[in-house]
């Protein structure tokens, strides 16, 4: 574009503007990740995880092994991958049910890890607002690759890591960021309507998500 073309665009510009009262240039107040009031986080979390098509349970932290239990009975999962950093309860309650539990130590090659029926892990922190968990992949959480490859996530929440909006929950992740460690969003499991607006689920990690939001003693 031309220079005299640009000054007669700009000054069009400014004359459709001449009339328009300056804009409040009054600074406002607010920091990024700040806490947001909601009614009830914990309610508004499981609110959002049932309507994204995952299940949800709330348990104390002695009911997390038979719950991770059960979850993976009840999908028929055969075998499971533990991350370092998770509860050995959770490992010995698989194997008494029948689950072949699998480190990832050495890494499982893809093939390993694809004919792994779950994986089991906590989070990092998690948005009411949007059911969002936040998975850092630290302690008890594994690499990228345990989250997105086995068919079934149970991941495991705790009350204190539920909180409002996005933008609190990517203040809890700046460490990890910053140490250039990835940030894995999940909403829900895997789906996408792409194609000819049909569902189909599974395709870009694990088809099915469950839930299991460990709230601390003395909530109902």
């Amino acid at each position: 574009m031309s220079s005299s073309a640009r000054e007669e665009i700009l000054g069009r510009v400014r004359l459709a503007l001449a009339d328009v009262p300056p804009a409040d240039e009054t600074p406002i107040p607010w920091t990024y990740g700040q806490p947001r009031a909601l009614d009830d986080v914990l309610d508004r979390f499981e609110d959002r995880i049932i309507d994204y098509r995952a299940a949800f349970e709330r348990c104390s932290g002695a009911e997390v092994p038979a719950r991770v239990a059960a979850a993976l009975a009840r999908y028929c999962a055969r075998s499971a991958v533990l991350p370092d950093g998770l509860d050995d309860a959770i490992g010995a309650a698989l194997v008494a049910s029948g689950v072949a539990v699998r480190s990832d130590r050495p890494p499982l090659t893809r093939t390993e890890l694809d004919a792994t029926g779950a994986v089991v892990t906590t989070c990092a922190v998690a948005a009411a607002e949007t059911g969002t968990i936040m998975l850092d992949h630290g302690p008890g959480q594994g690499r990228r690759a345990l989250s997105l490859v086995p068919d079934v996530h149970v991941c495991i929440v705790r009350a204190d890591q539920v909180v409002s909006d996005i933008p609190e929950a990517v203040a809890r992740t700046v460490r990890a960021l910053r140490e250039r460690r990835p940030v894995t969003w999940i909403s829900g499991g895997s789906a996408t309507s792409d194609i000819e607006l049909t569902r189909v689920e599974g395709v870009h990690g694990p088809r099915t998500l469950h839930v299991l939001l460990v709230e601390t003693e003395g909530r109902g």
